[in-house]
């Protein structure tokens, strides 16, 4: 996981948040402060619920798109708790919560990714097999 959390208001605009991914390279943003996280906000929220029904992004609240209750796991949970998370609520990213509900990191498909390869040997493996040349 990400321990280096950019947080984005819910009395931010909707082109704010937009600007900002694409600032940082993400494709969410949580929504709120560490110890109040209010939802997630990601870039399907902006396309559906902004650009698609024709609203101006320039005067649009992330309060009145984002997506909420965000779904999140604890610090302590499994990776596959997890992606078991992701999967039931069809989600990318996951704020990870401490015991006092602050929020302390953020994890994506791609850290799952990156932690089950580099501890797969079946998977680096059959990867070798792939790069490899007969």
């Amino acid at each position: 996981m990400s321990k280096d959390v950019e947080f984005i208001g819910a009395d931010a605009l909707a082109k704010d948040a937009a600007v900002l991914m694409g600032e940082l390279d993400v494709g969410a943003l949580p929504v709120g402060t560490p110890d109040r996280l209010e939802g997630v906000v990601t870039d399907r929220d902006l396309l559906y619920r902004v650009v698609a029904r024709g609203l101006d992004c320039a005067t649009v609240r992330l309060r009145d798109v984002l997506s909420q209750p965000a779904v999140y796991c604890a610090e302590d949970d499994t990776v596959q708790a997890a992606m078991d998370k992701m999967a039931a609520n069809q989600v990318r990213r996951l704020p990870v919560l401490n015991g006092n509900g602050v929020v302390t990191g953020w994890i994506t498909l791609t850290d799952l990714a990156r932690k089950l390869l580099v501890e797969s040997e079946a998977m680096q493996g059959a990867l070798r097999g792939l790069t490899e040349t007969a």
